[in-house]
């Protein structure tokens, strides 16, 4: 099979473990080659150090990267208190010792919950985040540190898990862009004694779970055999949008990009909200596209955005 007919045939999700020491950007690499494909594209970087899910989407998938990427995500995070590094992990350099003292579970988590919610963060300057068209890792390396703003996450959850001192393990979820290892930084700042980020796995990315990863070494095997059951359904990076169904007569104005009316529709959405993503199927649950609703008082339609085809 020809790259061309490759790329025009394989799409889908890959719910990928990724090993600490690669970058995002090398799964993506190893993969693109491995099934050799162009269209290739993750949703959500990992940390080099870092492990865990890590959501690869293949062919027309990569369509879907912006609403994966905006996914809520789930870590486990070790914290060690008492040390703080130039980079916030273990990677760094030390700048800072000092002995935690006498702190409880309950102080850990009491200061953990300060943090639920909208706060805001300072990027770390070993990130991806850009200064004058340059990544701050870039100038990182070079020895260089310059002002970042601060930008505001979420944290839906965090809670501690086991407290050894000095390391606490603790889980959090979060919106996209927040940085656990800024978190545990900041914790430490708030218990007067740094800490740093020892160790992270992602957990979850949206539906996506770590018990469902695969490995890149069982991928590997898998297409050495010509199986390529670990591409899943597409439509799995979108699936926290409700589905709405089409009527058959009205499955042509979908594929042509033509805003849906109540009467196209197969059950009333006078239930969901303004600006509501959905995903639309047709009458017999085939995945045909992903829309918006737009409400006029009473009345309720919705624009198509994306089309996948009948």
């Amino acid at each position: 099979m020809s790259e061309k007919e490759d790329s025009l045939t394989l799409q889908g999700i890959v719910n990928v473990l990724k090993p600490p020491g690669m970058t995002s950007h090398d799964v993506v690499q190893y993969l693109r080659r491995l099934l050799r494909v162009k269209r290739i594209g993750h949703a959500g970087t990992l940390d080099p150090g870092a492990t865990g899910v890590l959501v690869v989407a293949v062919g027309q998938a990569t369509r879907l990267i912006e609403f994966a990427m905006n996914s809520s995500k789930y870590y486990r995070a070790e914290m060690v208190l008492g040390v703080t590094t130039d980079t916030q992990d273990a990677f760094g350099k030390v700048t800072r010792r000092e002995e935690p003292g006498d702190l409880s579970a309950e102080d850990i988590a009491t200061v953990l919950d300060k943090f639920h919610g909208r706060v805001q963060q300072v990027p770390p300057m070993v990130s991806a985040v850009r200064y004058r068209g340059r990544k701050l890792y870039e100038l990182a390396r070079q020895g260089q540190e310059v002002p970042r703003e601060p930008r505001w996450v979420e944290i839906h959850e965090v809670k501690l898990r086991r407290w050894e001192p000095p390391r606490a393990v603790f889980d959090v979820c979060c919106s996209k862009g927040t940085y656990i290892r800024t978190l545990c930084a900041d914790a430490g700042d708030v218990l007067g004694c740094g800490a740093h980020l020892s160790f992270l796995v992602r957990t979850r990315s949206g539906s996506f779970r770590l018990e469902e990863a695969q490995l890149l070494e069982e991928i590997a095997e898998a297409v050495s055999k010509g199986e390529y059951s670990f591409l899943q359904d597409m439509e799995k990076a979108v699936s926290n949008f409700p589905p709405i169904h089409v009527k058959a007569s009205s499955v042509e104005r979908v594929l042509h990009g033509n805003p849906l009316r109540p009467l196209d529709l197969a059950l009333s959405i006078n239930h969901l909200e303004d600006k509501q993503w959905v995903r639309i199927h047709g009458p017999a649950s085939q995945f045909l596209a992903i829309g918006q609703v737009a409400r006029s008082g009473v009345t309720a339609v919705v624009n198509i955005k994306k089309v996948f085809g009948a």
